[in-house]
């Protein structure tokens, strides 16, 4: 039997999936920290979301929140494409760099599998749409004809708004076939009250040349002389590129101008964005600096840690959620702290120093060469190993709210803070590694 005459069991599955997962009680989301922006006061970290787990019962849980629950203004979803194949992060420590598997895009039941793990997840998706909203999936040919049929069942075909092509000229090419150069978004609404706001592109004259038709603006650059039209559903693009400021190593990283483009268009500042296949966190890193609120989520440790420093280096606030209770850390960190009481003003002169680090056990996602490569930087420069690390000075014993961040550039890292205070008080580290681990140290000084 053939995939399309399958097609309507596959999609009775996975909505009796979705069913399952709505009559099922919400997950418990266990609160991990608060991060304050200093450069934000005005936002509070409750706006955005970080959340690790599985994205269904984390949608699940956000179904059950009237805050999210109908009120998500554009959900973006990058999910593996059916490649059939496994991705590596490049994670640099210092001046060495380490591969690192990112994710599977491997189906052991083949397509049958991947469409039921997609649609499942989409009519969940679908539920915390605003009425105003859009839902945009981004695949590529191995998928996103056998997509659109699924989304033409769940959103209904007279909701397709668009399909953009993105083209970019990354990569190898072929001498078999034409060369693979661009991916899929098919962009659905939940109703016909979606809003959008045309954005602008060049179109240049013929010959390059003006026309001077009455009415009609021209202007000039170095090509020649366009005028401005509203923008095509073929974008231009380039992918994140070897030496791209934007680029953090995680596999298959998409460019925030891409995603602008998105929430530009579909968006107005204070919505709501997300994405539940998060991986380098580009949706929120670009949500935050176009003044939306974002909830981003995945299953790995690796993504969430990518997301999190990079978005400590944007200045932004966001709390950090976990569908797992705590759990203790494969990484071990020395830390010392003094105390020092001026007897006339009676305050603290507290330092916080962190010192070397261990990994407890090998990381189950690097191969064997790889290993021994840590540990001889272990052995040479330890504190390379770690992204970042936070000091919340003022611990209340439950979340951790840090007033000192600091994120690795280029393998430098700060490693001691300075604080003062009235009344001695507990403070609470967390120590960030660049395979995703994280430490929480609880010290009373």
């Amino acid at each position: 039997m053939g995939l399309l005459a399958k097609f309507s069991r596959i999609y009775r599955s996975a909505k009796q999936m979705y069913q399952r997962s709505m009559k099922s009680s919400p997950k418990e989301l266990y609160l991990r920290a608060e991060i304050k922006s200093h450069g934000l006061l005005s936002e509070s970290p409750r706006d955005n979301l970080i959340i690790q787990g599985d994205n269904r019962a984390i949608i699940r849980s956000l179904i059950a929140d009237d805050r999210f629950n109908q009120n998500i203004n554009l959900i973006y979803v990058d999910p593996p494409f059916f490649s059939m194949a496994d991705y590596d992060a490049v994670l640099q420590a210092g001046e060495k760099s380490f591969k690192h598997k990112a994710y599977k895009d491997s189906w052991s039941y083949g397509m049958s599998e991947y469409l039921k793990m997609l649609a499942s997840r989409l009519l969940l998706m679908r539920e915390l749409l605003s009425d105003d909203g859009v839902l945009c999936l981004h695949l590529d040919w191995h998928a996103s004809h056998y997509a659109r049929v699924l989304l033409d069942e769940i959103f209904g075909s007279e909701n397709f708004v668009n399909e953009i092509i993105w083209n970019y000229k990354s990569g190898g090419s072929s001498n078999k076939r034409f060369s693979r150069k661009h991916d899929n978004i098919l962009i659905y609404s939940k109703t016909k009250k979606f809003k959008f706001r045309p954005q602008k592109e060049k179109s240049y004259n013929r010959g390059f040349k003006p026309y001077r038709f009455k009415g009609v603006e021209e202007f000039h650059d170095d090509i020649g002389w366009y005028t401005m039209v509203n923008m095509k559903d073929v974008w231009n693009i380039d992918m994140v590129g070897r030496t791209s400021a934007e680029r953090t190593g995680y596999a298959t990283q998409k460019p925030e101008q891409l995603i602008n483009r998105l929430i530009e268009a579909f968006t107005d500042e204070g919505d709501i964005v997300a994405d539940f296949f998060c991986g380098s966190g580009t949706v929120g890193a670009a949500a935050s600096k176009l003044d939306r609120r974002f909830v981003i989520a995945d299953i790995g440790k690796l993504a969430i840690a990518t997301s999190t420093a990079r978005l400590f280096k944007e200045n932004t606030s966001f709390t950090i959620l976990d569908t797992r209770k705590p759990q203790a850390s494969s990484l071990k960190s020395k830390v010392n702290i003094s105390s020092d009481r001026d007897e006339i003003s009676g305050i603290y002169d507290i330092k916080v120093e962190l010192g070397g680090i261990k990994l407890n056990r090998a990381e189950s996602k690097l191969d064997e060469e790889e290993i021994e490569k840590i540990k001889a930087l272990i052995d040479e420069d330890p504190l390379s190993l770690i992204l970042a690390w936070s000091i919340d000075f003022d611990y209340d014993g439950s979340v951790h709210r840090p007033e000192v961040i600091e994120v690795s550039e280029d393998g430098r890292l700060q490693t001691s803070f300075c604080s003062f205070k009235m009344d001695k008080t507990a403070i609470s580290i967390n120590i960030l590694d660049i395979f995703g681990n994280v430490e929480h140290k609880i010290y009373e000084v």
